[in-house]
């Protein structure tokens, strides 16, 4: 029977991650699904599963330029992001509801490298007072992709394709992805004024602007 395949010729190999072992729990057990998760998010980031329905939205203060707070569907405070503009690789630090007290600090992230020429973002939970990071975030071959990984393996928690689409792996708290996207939307363009890699959202002296409503 034909296959197609001429004789001799090589068959691409296939990329493959290791599964995740263990629940990956950071915001809450209630935002863990025992199988593959992809979202939507639109230019209001609004976060949608496949059928439309309304997840997650991502709001801001006016008077509370860099701070991002990300809701659940019903508008309950789930995280606050606050980016530290005063540090050099750009550190967010995301705290548990409206809280800014550093028993509620869920995680923080930051450039991996003071200069890189693709982005990669080094996360590390509230709780790690170390130099390694719990979880990474690196680009993929354009900008409007990248990958989160858990730590300095190889094991894929989610992927961002095409600007608007996360593929999360089952077992993976995708509350704390949607979280890693709104630093990831600031992250990619934290030194030019172009469009968002998720969004096309402006960016302008690392504040995204137009990014849903105030709070």
């Amino acid at each position: 029977m034909a296959t197609g395949q001429a004789p001799g010729n090589p068959i691409p190999a296939m990329r493959t991650y290791p599964p995740v072992e263990h629940p990956v729990v950071v915001i809450g057990p209630q935002y863990l699904a025992q199988y593959p998760v992809d979202l939507a998010v639109n230019s209001d980031f609004k976060v949608s599963d496949i059928n439309g329905t309304l997840m997650f939205q991502v709001k801001s203060k006016l008077l509370s330029l860099r701070r991002r707070f990300l809701k659940d569907a019903a508008g309950n405070t789930l995280v606050n992001l606050r980016h530290m503009i005063r540090t050099m690789h750009g550190r967010w630090e995301a705290f548990r509801g409206e809280s800014e007290e550093q028993s509620d600090l869920i995680f923080t992230a930051k450039k991996s490298k003071l200069f890189q020429f693709k982005t990669e973002l080094d996360v590390f939970l509230g709780n790690n007072k170390g130099e390694v990071p719990d979880f990474k975030v690196k680009e993929g071959n354009s900008e409007s992709s990248c990958s989160i990984l858990l730590g300095d393996s190889n094991t894929m928690l989610a992927q961002v394709h095409g600007r608007h689409t996360l593929a999360i792996m089952p077992n993976v708290d995708y509350a704390f992805i949607v979280a890693l996207v709104v630093v990831i939307l600031n992250g990619n363009n934290a030194d030019d004024h172009g469009d968002s890699a998720l969004t096309g959202l402006k960016v302008v002296d690392g504040v995204i602007e137009g990014i849903g409503s105030s709070a």
